[in-house]
């Protein structure tokens, strides 16, 4: 297995966009580790994950290298990974993400017990909440984040709406609804936020509700990104959720997810009550709002680096060069 960083490539294997990298999702697969669950526990679930995450592991470089790149970067800006990275820790990477995959399914179907989830920051959205306005959600691909369903149990009022860029969010829907009908966590596939998708969510927050999009991940199709210093280089991030913001005249909040002892930490901010985007200056607002965001996005990854799970060339300008042959996916993290 080669431990070259994607840093180290030729210029002839031009860096993929994630977005052309096919997403690893079997929703029998996934029904089937969850019956095991049901019937066995948890000590079964993980005895059959290990050879098929390891399967993942050996068949798949795309994740592998993203995750040592990754881990790399964490242990030498912080040593947060204690011993420095190499395959095991990758191997370690890639379980965690499918471990946590459980973790998501029985925070949907309401069986993760409440008890094991730590909150931090969670006043500012319950202020938002009893205001009976919503606002935007800026989260990341990190934990689990359906977690939040465990606490909308708990709180009337959350609901929340989830903007993803993937096909695979209609068959994770399939699996919500019959997990529990009654969820108020739904994936709402977009391309491009269009006029009438913008006043679809303007509504939706007016009436209440949240709307999370993830700022961790650069827009397909072209969309703007911009780049901000992030575990000690520069990295594309979306402007997406500030754009949102200030058109909807709504707070910005952060959202992440990380494991703590037994359980998760779900941790919020605001990071803004108000998005201004002056026409003068309006990419310098942008990047501030983007490094904000990647700078409490950092600090968080620091408790918890292997609960990160964006397995592609984050650090890579995937404009750089024409596009390499599809080959290969990464796991699929709605």
């Amino acid at each position: 297995m080669s431990t070259s960083t994607p840093a180290a490539r030729t210029a002839t294997a031009a860096p993929r966009h994630w977005s052309r990298i096919g997403e690893a999702t079997c929703v029998w697969g996934v029904w089937c580790l969850y019956a095991i669950h049901r019937l066995f526990g948890r000590v079964a679930f993980r005895a059959v994950l290990y050879p098929v995450v390891t399967y993942y592991w050996l068949a798949h470089g795309t994740a592998r290298r993203a995750s040592l790149d990754f881990l790399r970067r964490v242990h030498r800006v912080t040593g947060a990974t204690g011993p420095a990275p190499g395959a095991r820790q990758t191997l370690r990477h890639l379980y965690a993400f499918a471990d946590t995959l459980l973790d998501k399914l029985l925070a949907i179907g309401g069986r993760y017990a409440f008890g094991n989830v730590t909150r931090e920051g969670a006043e500012v959205m319950l202020r938002q909440i009893e205001s009976g306005q919503g606002g935007i959600i800026v989260t990341a691909h990190m934990g689990c984040l359906e977690l939040c369903r465990v606490l909308a149990r708990h709180r009337r009022g959350l609901r929340l709406t989830v903007l993803v860029h993937t096909a695979h969010a209609q068959r994770f829907n399939r699996i919500l609804s019959r997990i529990d009908p009654g969820a108020t966590l739904q994936l709402y596939q977009v391309d491009d936020i269009s006029p009438a998708t913008a006043q679809e969510l303007a509504d939706k927050v007016r009436a209440g509700e949240f709307v999370a999009i993830a700022g961790d991940r650069a827009p397909a199709h072209g969309g703007r990104a911009v780049s901000v210093p992030f575990l000690g280089a520069p990295a594309r991030f979306p402007v997406g959720p500030y754009v949102l913001a200030a058109l909807l005249d709504c707070p910005l909040f952060a959202m992440g997810c990380i494991r703590h002892g037994n359980g998760h930490l779900l941790r919020f901010t605001e990071l803004a009550r108000t998005v201004r985007l002056p026409r003068a200056g309006r990419a310098e607002a942008l990047a501030g709002y983007a490094r904000a965001y990647a700078d409490w996005l950092a600090a968080l990854l620091v408790l918890s680096p292997y609960d990160w799970f964006n397995f592609y060339d984050f650090w890579a300008d995937p404009d750089a060069g024409a596009a390499a042959p599809h080959r290969g996916s990464t796991p699929a993290a709605p």
